[in-house]
């Protein structure tokens, strides 16, 4: 297995550094927390004329395979719901609670739910967002999802183009900080644009740390201590995976293949995530703060 060679053991360290110093920065919770989006968009008509939330019908087959294919981000950020394709009431429950405070009313979220047909719907018909970002970058998008379904092959994901959340994990934080992504774009004047970006290098960081620092902002504006402890310890490792990517296309180090790299960048992710999680308890809960 390769590793780093001794000129660029110091890229290896550094890059380690770097990855936690970010972190203990980045994703920081929005408070006070800002419920709702833009006025303009909250008077905007609803346009689903199905459910908000659907959930697929269940599978054997198709969710072991997808068990398995998940394995090894259920090993990077050491938690077995990820993937799972088992959501529970409860969990979207959590969910659906966020989209109706937040005035997210066009957003579709799909529980472990294959449906290209009524994506491919949802992206004519998504007048939120300019034609051209959904001829090119939409097309594209939705092509993957139909081609390759999240069912099996695909992780919770948000996509812009058709306003559609694909729910595949049965934790809380996970489900939130993909409603994190929706808020976020839900609040940009230039949805295309802003959605477009995110596939340069670096610019993924943006989008995430906005989607984390949302969901423990709404879990600690609930005072929910132990949610948000668990959002720290599963959203901070996922951020590091995101920075190490950003930093390993700067500084390119020949560390292994690509989930061992994933697995290595997300320890200091793990780390940060623990402190945070243990210092919840010392800070005067924000409505407090607020009001001192």
């Amino acid at each position: 297995m390769s590793r780093c060679t001794p000129a660029s053991k110091h890229r290896c360290y550094a890059t380690f550094l770097i990855l936690t110093i970010t972190l203990l920065f980045g994703g920081c919770a929005k408070v006070p927390y800002q419920y709702g989006g833009l006025q303009e968009d909250r008077n905007m008509p609803v346009w689903r004329d199905t459910p908000q939330i659907e959930t697929g019908q269940k599978n054997i087959i198709l969710d072991v395979l997808g068990n398995i294919y998940s394995l090894p981000s259920k090993l990077i950020l050491l938690d077995w719901r990820i993937g799972n394709h088992n959501i529970s009431p409860e969990t979207a429950k959590v969910l659906e609670t966020y989209l109706q405070e937040n005035d997210l009313n066009n957003v579709k979220v799909r529980i472990n739910q294959y449906a290209p047909g009524a994506e491919w719907c949802r992206l004519f018909k998504n007048r939120s967002m300019n034609i051209f970002w959904r001829a090119t970058f939409g097309l594209l998008s939705t092509t993957i999802y139909t081609i390759l379904p999240g069912r099996v092959f695909g992780g919770d994901n948000y996509n812009p183009y058709t306003n559609t959340i694909s729910i595949y994990s049965d934790h809380p934080a996970i489900l939130l900080h993909e409603g994190g992504h929706a808020k976020d774009l839900y609040n940009r004047p230039y949805k295309g644009l802003y959605s477009a970006i995110y596939v340069i290098p670096g610019v993924a960081l943006w989008h995430e740390a906005e989607a984390t620092g949302d969901t423990i902002g709404y879990l600690r504006d609930k005072e929910q201590v132990a949610d948000e402890k668990s959002a720290y310890r599963i959203l901070y490792p996922a951020y590091g995976t995101y920075l190490g990517g950003a930093l390993t296309d700067l500084f390119p180090v020949d560390l292994g293949p690509g989930y061992l790299i994933q697995l290595g960048v997300a320890i200091p992710g793990h780390l940060v995530g623990q402190i945070k999680a243990v210092t919840i308890d010392e800070k005067k809960p924000v409505r407090d703060e607020t009001t001192d």
